[in-house]
């Protein structure tokens, strides 16, 4: 098997996390860095990586399989758009874009092409939560009941000097709350309804920096998701899962799966259920299950390599990208409405 050649185009944080995954990854390799800052030559030098100033530089001198799009969200439909067009594969990151309309002109392009298009929705690649997809779906837990997500965490100042990260272009539900309900999907199922409150009373900025969310499954179960990226507090995936080595881990858990056999806590895959008789009135026991680590950017590269070279389908399409989009952009409108948001 010969390495699938790769180029990356955006070389932010996100960047920067694709290049670790592709250097503990089997079948890619990184031939390429497209990005007009000037960190991004730093950086491309940090790797030993040619550096070209735009993505049309990197293609037409090394000609990868595919490409990595990690631009701001504005350009991930033409940047994408002009790969397909090319023949090359492509890692579009999340969000796939900002609107529905432009996720499925995204995904009906690809399918047309058949050009092989995977979205970055890096947490699916995580064993932790497939081994906890695989409890919900195996009927480990019995049935689900409900589901409850913190996602508490505190964003520095200097993180918005950036103004777009002051506006409704960025915050806490289109760059971070879209991982929760993108991981609630996985692992629990489709979403039929929501309603939420959002509140900026913490910065005052024309974006929100605090948000609830109340979901309804298609299969019955409910869950909440609390979020703000203004609280001094430790209840977060990337703060207690320990897979960005950018965040301190914290030993606490944030996400809860109840079931009428048996509850599980994530990151942790701490489960508790009765080892006899049920009721509150008796004690349940706890265990840790049992998964194989891995680090979730080595297996995300690793797949898309497969990906290009047809030995896998994507894990996440454009068109199941634009669904956590779809609801994710729903959380706001509820929050503004006051109604509940249906999906079909």
């Amino acid at each position: 098997m010969s390495d699938s050649k790769i180029g990356l185009i955006g070389a932010g944080a996100i960047g920067r996390a694709h290049l670790v995954g592709a250097a503990g990854a089997k079948g890619v390799e990184i031939v390429g860095i497209a990005d007009p800052n000037p960190a991004a030559q730093a950086l491309a030098e940090e790797f030993s990586i040619p550096w070209f100033k735009d993505h049309r530089a990197l293609i037409d001198e090394t000609k990868p399989d595919g490409a990595i799009v990690a631009t701001p969200n504005a350009l991930h439909v033409p940047i994408a758009l002009e790969l397909i067009a090319a023949g090359t594969a492509v890692l579009v990151e999340k969000p796939i874009t900002d609107s529905v309309d432009e996720g499925l002109r995204l995904g009906r392009a690809a399918a047309d092409a058949e050009v092989p298009l995977l979205v970055g929705h890096h947490r699916r690649h995580n064993p932790i939560i497939r081994t906890a997809r695989a409890l919900v779906q195996g009927g480990q837990l019995g049935r689900l009941v409900s589901a409850s997500v913190l996602a508490t965490f505190l964003k520095h100042d200097a993180y918005f000097n950036e103004a777009w990260r002051r506006t409704p272009a960025a915050g806490p539900v289109l760059i971070n709350l879209i991982h929760e309900i993108d991981l609630l999907r996985f692992v629990c199922g489709e979403i039929e309804s929501l309603q939420a409150v959002t509140s900026n009373a913490i910065r005052g900025f024309e974006v929100e920096d605090t948000a609830a969310t109340l979901l309804c499954f298609k299969s019955g179960a409910i869950a909440t998701i609390t979020l703000s990226d203004s609280a001094a507090a430790p209840w977060s995936w990337d703060l207690s899962s320990g897979e960005n080595p950018a965040f301190p881990k914290t030993p606490v858990e944030s996400h809860f799966l109840c079931g009428t056999e048996a509850s599980i806590a994530l990151p942790t895959l701490r489960m508790w259920r009765y080892p006899g008789e049920r009721g509150w009135l008796q004690p349940l026991q706890d265990e840790e299950v049992r998964f194989d680590a891995a680090n979730p950017y080595i297996e995300q590269m690793r797949h898309f390599g497969a990906v290009i070279r047809r030995e896998e389908q994507p894990l996440t399409d454009a068109f199941d990208a634009t669904r956590t989009l779809e609801v994710t952009l729903a959380v706001r409108d509820a929050a503004r409405s006051g109604t509940t948001i249906r999906f079909g």
